[in-house]
């Protein structure tokens, strides 16, 4: 198994678009007819990880949205505060999006569709860099 942590300094909420360092991070790892398993793993509790549309920008603005409108900071049952309003709001969207991606690799080659990126969601106003794992095996 080969192991490799991303270090990704999100400027605030919003979906980053990391898919080019993961492929750079495997390069070295898988030669042509290599076959596996990718994971990713977020170390973090209020910010998560997905895959969606990364050929038009708004499908990301979208999906911020949905999840702002599930998860807004003005929900009156809400009693964790302690790092400000954004703090329960932040895990509850984690909590729907994620921590783990898996995906395959097929003969040296990440199997992520045509249109596919792999993002980080970002849900807090003011991040701090984020960790996340990547194992191949």
């Amino acid at each position: 198994m080969k192991n490799s942590t991303l270090i990704l300094s999100p400027k605030g909420p919003g979906f980053l678009d990391f898919t080019a360092q993961v492929k750079e991070t495997l390069k070295p790892w898988i030669k042509e007819k290599d076959s596996g398993h990718l994971n990713l793993f977020c170390r973090h509790t209020s910010c998560a990880l997905t895959i969606n549309e990364a050929y038009d920008p708004a499908a990301s603005r979208d999906m911020e949205r949905f999840l702002d409108h599930l998860a807004p900071q003005n929900l009156s049952f809400i009693e964790h505060t302690d790092e400000g309003p954004d703090d329960s709001p932040s895990h509850m969207k984690a909590l729907i999006t994620g921590h783990c991606l898996t995906i395959p690799v097929i003969a040296g080659e990440l199997m992520l569709g045509r249109w596919q990126g792999i993002y980080l969601c970002e849900f807090r106003d003011q991040p701090s860099p984020r960790q996340i794992i990547l194992s191949y095996l």
